[in-house]
Order: C-alpha cells, then structure tokens, then sequence
C-alpha cells in the first residue's frame, strides 16, 4: 500500500486531485460521550448555566467541519453544501452524528469527523463544572459515498434472532422478542436462573461453517442459543466483557463449553459448534431484546 499523503522525498503533501472528477460527496460519522445521570439530567433539562448544551454544540459542530482544512494539515479546503447534526440521549451519554456533504474532488470524511469531535468537545466544556470524568470516545465514520471508491458503510453488529426453549439440550424456537430478566435470563427459558451462564450467544458467521447434509445453512436456534448474533466474534471477547444488547446490558462470564452427554442438538446436527465459538454472559441489566438491535461492546477487560 502506498500513502498518497509522501512526496518522493518521504516528507508529506496536500495530494493533487486536479485530474479528479468532481462528484456528489457525502460522509458520516459520530461518537459518543459518557456522562452521570445528573450532567445527563441537567443538560436534558436545560440545567447548564453555561446555556443549551446541544444548541451550543451543533453550532460547534458546523464550524469544526467548516475550519477542518485549518486543523488537519493536509486537508484540502472545501466548498461545504450541507452540515447537519443530531443528537440521540443514551442511558449513560449523548450520541453525536455529524453528516457533511460536498460537491467536490475529494471526500469529506475528515469533516465529518471533525464535525463530531468538536461537538463532543463542546458538550464537555459546557458541563464539565459538574462532571470532569465525563468520557469522549467512540468517534468512527459509519458511512460514505461518492469518488472512486464509492459506497462504504460500516457494519454494526446486530441481533439476527432470539431464541427460546422449556428444555435444556434441544433445539431453540426463534420469537421476535424476548425479555430479560436481571441476574436471571431469558424469560421462560429452560437455561434462565441464577447462575453464570444465564444467556448464551452465537454469531451467525459460525452457522455458515456447519452446514447439514444437504449443504444448507442450519436453522437458527439449531444450536440451542439465546441470542443469534452478526458482525461480532463473540469468541474473541476476553471474559468480564461488557455488552450492550438493546434495552439490556450483560457481562461475558464463559467462552464455549463442555457439549451435553447425550445432546439432542449433536444427535440432530452432527458437531456442534457450540462448545467452541458459543459464549454465555449474565444479566446486569434488563430489558427486552428485538430482532435488529444493535450489541454495542462497552468494556473489554483483558
């Protein structure tokens, strides 16, 4: 790979884009910053002496896209048509998305990105009086289009099915929806209890490597799972992992397990996949989980 951003000398330069068609460009990014419920409350509640946190931040957020070229280095200047920001309030913070847009020769991820970072960097000025271990974190382009290399959109990972059985060491029905119950499970799941392994969890990328006779894709819930999941290796996630799973938050406890003597799910399906790639979390928070949440990791203690 080759950085286009080195002159032959090594030494960097503004990349010449002269030849470059110009194009319809958009990007967008956003991040997040981590607060306690009383600065979340005050800034809700237009509390902040300072004024209207978010009216405040927005309008930084404009300028950081407009002054980018003045602050990232090799950025060109760039006649902006569009800069709009939103804000969504989390349960432990604010999130911050930034969308730019450019009829240009280059594209306009740095704005974005600008754009969120000053935003953020706003918000804590205005109430870091109140809250100075507020956390900024989180800052990424989720999507882009326009140039030669079109469309990116980064791919979050989400809840393909939830999953659910009276008996242990059979086969899960998928439902649309389920509850969970803190420091229990599932509800109404046969694994659900007080102990450690409460809910399990299985990527669908790990289906894709067993197939059944045939040659198909398994049914989800073949491998008893709680949650079908996608976009995430759930193996890699050290134990004591923090997740966000829609409403509900939860604590990786266990990476695989010993398979059941006996199992229906091996009986049915031949090796299972399962007791390598399978984890188990337990509940810290409750809530109910949706087909297409997002699972966001919020800690990873390794």
């Amino acid at each position: 790979m080759t950085f286009t951003h080195m002159n032959e000398a090594g030494y960097g330069r503004m990349v010449n884009v002269t030849d470059k068609k110009s194009t319809h460009r958009i990007a967008i990014a956003q991040g997040k910053i981590r607060m306690q419920k009383k600065t979340l409350d005050a800034v809700k509640n237009g509390a902040i002496q300072k004024g209207d946190v978010l009216q405040v931040a927005q309008i930084a957020g404009v300028m950081g896209a407009k002054e980018t070229d003045r602050l990232i280095p090799l950025c060109h200047p760039l006649p902006l048509t569009g800069v709009d920001l939103a804000f969504h309030f989390d349960d432990d913070g604010i999130v911050v998305r930034s969308a730019v847009q450019t009829e240009g020769k280059t594209g306009v991820e740095m704005e974005a990105l600008t754009s969120v970072s000053t935003a953020l960097l706003t918000i804590y000025d205005m109430t870091k009086a109140i809250d100075k271990s507020m956390e900024i974190g989180d800052i990424t382009l989720v999507y882009k289009e326009g140039g030669k290399s079109g469309v990116y959109e980064k791919k979050q990972a989400r809840v393909v099915s939830i999953n659910r059985s009276a008996e242990k060491g059979v086969v899960k029905n998928p439902i649309e929806e389920g509850i969970f119950i803190e420091n229990f499970g599932l509800e109404e799941d046969a694994h659900s209890g007080p102990w450690h392994r409460q809910v399990s969890l299985l990527a669908i990328e790990s289906y894709d490597k067993m197939k059944n006779q045939e040659g198909d894709r398994l049914p989800i819930g073949s491998f008893a799972e709680n949650i079908t999941t996608e976009g995430i290796l759930l193996y890699e996630l050290p134990v004591g992992t923090i997740l966000r799973i829609g409403e509900t938050l939860h604590e990786v406890t266990q990476i695989g397990k010993e398979c059941h003597s006996g199992c229906q799910i091996k009986q049915t399906v031949g090796k299972c996949v399962m007791p390598l790639e399978g984890i188990f979390t337990k509940v810290l928070k409750g809530g109910t989980i949706k087909e297409g949440d997002p699972i966001t990791i919020l800690q990873e203690r390794r």
